[in-house]
This record gives structure tokens, sequence and C-alpha cells, in this order.
């Protein structure tokens, strides 16, 4: 996610959490208070997507989606992950050999 996308999603929860309304003057004030420069439709787009679907929502629903591509947080997959992202890499060399060994060269 790009620097405006995230300004604007962070500007949103700031907003939601004081309890205040989440319009598009009130996301780019805060944008805008943090230094960060974002293209004027940003602020417009999470404005009007936030009035039809409540933060609450939006934050429930990615707790409740599982998270694939997430670290590990006691380490105990990290090693399968790894051994089995190892054994991949071992074994697209070998497919490569067998293509090249056909029993005959070029020049045979």
């Amino acid at each position: 996610m790009a620097s405006s996308e995230m300004a604007c999603v962070y500007a949103a929860l700031i907003l939601h959490d004081e309890s205040i309304s989440i319009t598009e003057d009130k996301i780019s004030a805060l944008v805008k208070a943090a230094n960060v420069d974002v293209e004027a439709f940003w602020p417009s787009l999470f404005a009007k997507l936030l009035q039809k679907v409540s933060v609450d929502d939006i934050v429930k629903g990615m707790s409740a989606a599982p998270a694939a591509s997430a670290a590990p947080v006691a380490g105990g997959a990290a090693p399968d992950a790894a051994a089995a992202a190892e054994e991949k890499k071992e074994e697209e060399p070998e497919e490569e050999e067998e293509d090249e060994d056909m029993g005959f060269g070029l020049f045979d």
C-alpha cells in the first residue's frame, strides 16, 4: 500500500477512534497535519467508502480473516516453511538437469 493510502487509512482510524464523523475535510486535515502529501482523490475516496461501510466491520473482517502470509508468532512453523522452500529450490535444478540429459549430444 502506498504512503498516500496508508495516511488516509490512519486518518480514518484516528477519526473513528475519537468517534468523529469521517469526512473528506477531516481526513485531509489530519493528513496535512502529519505533513504527508496525498493526491486529492484519496481523502474523498476513503470518506465515501466509509459512509457505506462501517470501520468496525472492516476491522472485524480483517481480524477474522486467516493470515496466510503472516509470520509465525512462536517460530514453530518457520523451520518447516524454510525447509519446504529449500526443498523446492533444490528440486527445480534437478528437473532442469533431467531435461538436459536426453542420452545423446548435439554433435554425436
